[in-house]
Protein backbone atom coordinates (compact mmCIF):
# COMPACT_ATOMS: atom_id res chain seq x y z
CA UNK A 1 0.00 0.00 0.00
CA UNK A 2 1.23 3.16 -1.05
CA UNK A 3 0.93 6.53 0.79
CA UNK A 4 -0.11 9.66 -1.70
CA UNK A 5 0.87 13.42 -0.08
CA UNK A 6 -1.21 15.63 -0.62
CA UNK A 7 -0.54 18.65 -3.16
CA UNK A 8 -1.97 22.36 -2.72
CA UNK A 9 -3.35 23.67 -5.71
CA UNK A 10 -0.85 26.08 -6.94
CA UNK A 11 2.24 24.00 -6.20
CA UNK A 12 4.19 23.14 -9.03
CA UNK A 13 4.87 19.33 -9.61
CA UNK A 14 8.36 18.67 -10.21
CA UNK A 15 8.31 16.58 -13.34
CA UNK A 16 7.43 19.40 -15.43
CA UNK A 17 10.94 21.13 -14.32
CA UNK A 18 13.53 19.27 -16.77
CA UNK A 19 16.71 21.57 -15.86
CA UNK A 20 17.26 23.07 -12.52
CA UNK A 21 17.21 26.95 -12.19
CA UNK A 22 21.11 27.82 -12.18
CA UNK A 23 21.35 25.08 -15.08
CA UNK A 24 19.35 26.94 -16.75
CA UNK A 25 21.07 30.29 -16.18
CA UNK A 26 24.09 29.01 -17.03
CA UNK A 27 22.52 27.42 -20.16
CA UNK A 28 21.62 31.14 -21.24
CA UNK A 29 24.92 32.55 -20.35
CA UNK A 30 26.95 30.25 -22.42
CA UNK A 31 24.21 30.87 -25.35
CA UNK A 32 24.76 34.88 -25.39
CA UNK A 33 28.59 33.70 -25.21
CA UNK A 34 29.01 31.67 -28.13
CA UNK A 35 26.89 34.47 -29.81
CA UNK A 36 29.44 36.75 -29.11
CA UNK A 37 32.52 34.24 -29.73
CA UNK A 38 30.57 34.10 -33.03
CA UNK A 39 30.46 37.44 -33.63
CA UNK A 40 33.58 38.53 -32.46
CA UNK A 41 35.60 36.06 -34.42
CA UNK A 42 33.33 36.77 -37.91
CA UNK A 43 34.44 40.55 -37.56
CA UNK A 44 38.01 39.62 -36.93
CA UNK A 45 38.04 41.56 -33.65
CA UNK A 46 39.92 38.73 -31.33
CA UNK A 47 39.32 36.77 -29.04
CA UNK A 48 41.02 38.28 -26.00
CA UNK A 49 38.91 37.92 -22.76
CA UNK A 50 39.27 41.99 -21.98
CA UNK A 51 37.40 42.07 -25.75
CA UNK A 52 35.20 39.45 -25.25
CA UNK A 53 33.91 40.53 -22.01
CA UNK A 54 33.48 44.45 -23.00
CA UNK A 55 31.21 42.60 -26.16
CA UNK A 56 29.35 40.27 -23.75
CA UNK A 57 28.55 42.42 -20.26
CA UNK A 58 25.68 44.22 -22.24
CA UNK A 59 23.60 41.29 -23.37
CA UNK A 60 24.51 39.22 -19.92
CA UNK A 61 22.77 42.33 -18.02
CA UNK A 62 19.87 41.98 -21.00
CA UNK A 63 19.74 38.41 -20.39
CA UNK A 64 19.51 39.04 -16.40
CA UNK A 65 16.81 41.68 -16.84
CA UNK A 66 14.89 38.62 -18.52
CA UNK A 67 15.58 36.58 -15.72
CA UNK A 68 14.39 38.72 -13.38
CA UNK A 69 11.29 39.95 -15.23
CA UNK A 70 10.26 36.56 -15.73
CA UNK A 71 10.90 35.55 -12.29
CA UNK A 72 8.76 38.59 -10.78
CA UNK A 73 5.42 38.06 -12.93
CA UNK A 74 5.54 34.86 -12.43
CA UNK A 75 5.90 34.95 -8.45
CA UNK A 76 4.09 38.10 -7.60
CA UNK A 77 1.36 36.91 -9.81
CA UNK A 78 0.42 39.60 -11.70
CA UNK A 79 -0.64 37.74 -14.67
CA UNK A 80 -2.61 34.74 -15.92
CA UNK A 81 -0.34 34.21 -18.63
CA UNK A 82 2.41 33.91 -16.82
CA UNK A 83 1.35 31.73 -13.58
CA UNK A 84 3.08 31.28 -10.86
CA UNK A 85 5.07 28.49 -11.76
CA UNK A 86 8.46 29.49 -12.81
CA UNK A 87 10.09 27.36 -15.48
CA UNK A 88 12.77 29.31 -16.97
CA UNK A 89 13.32 26.18 -19.88
CA UNK A 90 10.12 26.86 -21.39
CA UNK A 91 10.12 28.81 -24.83
CA UNK A 92 6.17 30.65 -23.73
CA UNK A 93 6.91 32.62 -21.60
CA UNK A 94 9.94 32.85 -19.90
CA UNK A 95 12.38 32.28 -22.87
CA UNK A 96 10.58 34.61 -25.14
CA UNK A 97 10.88 37.26 -22.12
CA UNK A 98 14.79 36.20 -21.98
CA UNK A 99 15.19 36.79 -25.40
CA UNK A 100 13.62 40.21 -26.30
CA UNK A 101 15.42 41.49 -22.88
CA UNK A 102 18.80 39.96 -23.71
CA UNK A 103 18.18 42.11 -26.94
CA UNK A 104 16.65 45.43 -26.05
CA UNK A 105 18.41 45.89 -23.22
CA UNK A 106 22.13 44.82 -24.63
CA UNK A 107 21.13 47.02 -27.47
CA UNK A 108 20.18 49.89 -25.69
CA UNK A 109 23.36 49.70 -23.16
CA UNK A 110 25.37 49.50 -26.26
CA UNK A 111 23.42 52.26 -28.08
CA UNK A 112 24.51 53.95 -24.45
CA UNK A 113 28.30 53.37 -24.38
CA UNK A 114 28.56 54.50 -28.13
CA UNK A 115 29.61 50.62 -28.89
CA UNK A 116 27.64 50.53 -32.30
CA UNK A 117 24.32 49.23 -33.27
CA UNK A 118 23.87 49.36 -36.54
CA UNK A 119 20.37 48.26 -38.07
CA UNK A 120 22.03 45.10 -39.23
CA UNK A 121 23.80 44.49 -36.55
CA UNK A 122 20.15 44.42 -34.17
CA UNK A 123 18.66 42.50 -36.93
CA UNK A 124 21.51 39.94 -36.92
CA UNK A 125 21.84 39.91 -33.04
CA UNK A 126 17.42 39.48 -32.58
CA UNK A 127 17.77 36.17 -35.07
CA UNK A 128 21.09 35.07 -33.42
CA UNK A 129 20.08 35.09 -30.33
CA UNK A 130 16.42 34.05 -30.88
CA UNK A 131 17.91 30.82 -32.62
CA UNK A 132 20.47 29.99 -29.20
CA UNK A 133 17.80 31.51 -26.57
CA UNK A 134 14.75 29.61 -28.27
CA UNK A 135 16.46 26.73 -29.92
CA UNK A 136 18.35 25.06 -27.01
CA UNK A 137 14.68 25.44 -24.90
CA UNK A 138 13.19 23.55 -28.28
CA UNK A 139 15.36 21.17 -28.01
CA UNK A 140 14.88 20.08 -24.48
CA UNK A 141 11.64 20.33 -24.75
CA UNK A 142 11.76 17.91 -27.81
CA UNK A 143 14.24 15.38 -25.74
CA UNK A 144 11.58 16.02 -22.73
CA UNK A 145 9.12 14.62 -24.37
CA UNK A 146 10.60 11.49 -26.16
CA UNK A 147 11.50 10.84 -22.38
CA UNK A 148 7.84 10.61 -21.41
CA UNK A 149 6.78 8.69 -24.59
Amino acid sequence: MSRSTPVAADAAPTSHRSLPMPATAVIDLVAVTVFVLIGRSSHEEGLAVVGILQTLWPFAVGAAAGWSIAYVFSHVRSSDWFGHDFRPEQIVPAGVVIWFCTVAVGMILRYLLHQGVAVSFIIVATISLGVFLIGWRAAAGFVARRRIA
